[in-house]
């Protein structure tokens, strides 16, 4: 590859192509950390309403770094991989507490706050500070994979390391940032993962894998390893117009964040653990109805399924302390994990579940 004009015809195409985001109009540093923390996993059509509504409430590291935990996480609702936003708070107070209040400039001591790898401290430092950093992510390594027909696994930890460092010799020192900005739009609207546009690609003059016709073919991956499936019982416990609700532990899956009671159970035995949570709950025999609706919800290496029940108290008073129940008002203002907010949307207007 003539590598000098690869980087003239990508940055070319980048001046007239780049996406208008809401993070690239004022690079800040820290809107961009944010930016990068929201788009792991996430595509940026989802991030964007988030980011905006995120920058309006913590327009600073200092404020965010004050905030609640149960405030951030609020805002995260929906959003999903919530460690992702713990990490960003206790990233913000370490910047509070050892910077000064001010994000460093480099990615090496950026790689030392919570959540912070090194595709996203490249990303920072490069866009933000003008870093010469590369910033390999999944796009990025697609993007690569056919630029050099590489056919060796691309999740394999070798494989990004080689990649890295060709990004890295051709990493325009001036323009590092314009750069990696430069191959994250290539992989998101030209070089896609299925049907890549090859067509309208700006360096597909440099591109071996088209040149060998092996373009839909790259990357290859390793299989997926398959979720582990849970089957789950929910209770929908109401008293008056308050819904019973718990908090999950502080540490693991959604942590921190709201929910139904739930419990571990077989489909076929369902009913009846959801009838004994709603008795240790209540500290009585209630009755118990449904299913209302079967809802699934999958994490990245994780699968629920949950059978949702309804049951009705006229107390509420809990006999677990471990529960109380929350009125419309009040659970507008929890973190809810999103499988549960579509349980209760759907209770509210009379829906039957879903999947996510």
């Amino acid at each position: 590859m003539d590598g000098r004009q690869f980087v003239q015809d990508l940055l070319a195409w980048y001046g007239q192509a780049a996406r208008s985001l809401p993070w690239r109009a004022s690079p800040d540093p820290y809107r961009v950390l944010v930016s990068e923390i929201m788009l792991q996993q996430t595509r940026v059509d989802t991030v964007i309403p988030y980011f905006q509504r995120f920058m309006e409430r913590f327009p600073s590291i200092g404020e965010l770094a004050r905030a609640p935990e149960q405030d951030v996480l609020k805002l995260w609702e929906g959003l999903g991989y919530y460690s992702r936003a713990r990490n960003l708070q206790a990233a913000a107070r370490e910047v509070e507490a050892a910077y000064g209040g001010v994000l460093p400039d480099s990615a090496g001591e950026m790689k030392k706050l919570p959540g912070i790898g090194e595709y996203t401290a490249g990303a920072v430092a490069s866009i933000a500070y003008g870093r010469a950093e590369p910033a390999v992510d999944g796009n990025v390594l697609r993007v690569f994979a056919r630029l050099y027909a590489i056919a060796q696994d691309i999740k394999a930890p070798a494989t990004k390391r080689a990649v890295t460092q060709i990004a890295a010799q051709l990493l325009p020192d001036a323009r590092a940032g314009a750069f990696n900005q430069a191959l994250m739009d290539l992989g998101a609207l030209v070089c896609t993962p299925k049907s890549p546009r090859c067509g309208e690609c700006p360096v597909q003059a440099h591109c071996a894998a088209r040149a060998a016709g092996v373009q839909a073919q790259l990357p290859m991956r390793s299989a997926s390893r398959t979720a582990r499936e849970e089957h789950y019982g929910a209770l929908l416990l109401q008293c008056g117009d308050a819904v019973c609700v718990s908090q999950r532990p502080g540490r693991g899956l959604l942590a921190g964040l709201w929910q139904l009671p739930q419990t571990a159970t077989e489909e076929a035995t369902a009913r009846q653990a959801t009838a004994e949570l709603a008795r240790s709950i209540t500290g009585r025999d209630v009755a118990v109805s449904g299913p209302l609706g079967r809802y699934t919800h999958a994490f990245s290496h994780l699968h629920w399924t949950i059978d949702l029940f309804a049951a009705y108290s006229d107390s509420d008073v809990c006999a677990d302390g471990s529960f109380h129940y929350a009125d419309a008002g009040q659970r507008a203002a929890l973190p809810f994990g999103r499988v549960f907010l579509r349980m209760l949307a759907d209770h509210a207007r009379g829906g039957r579940g879903g999947h996510d």
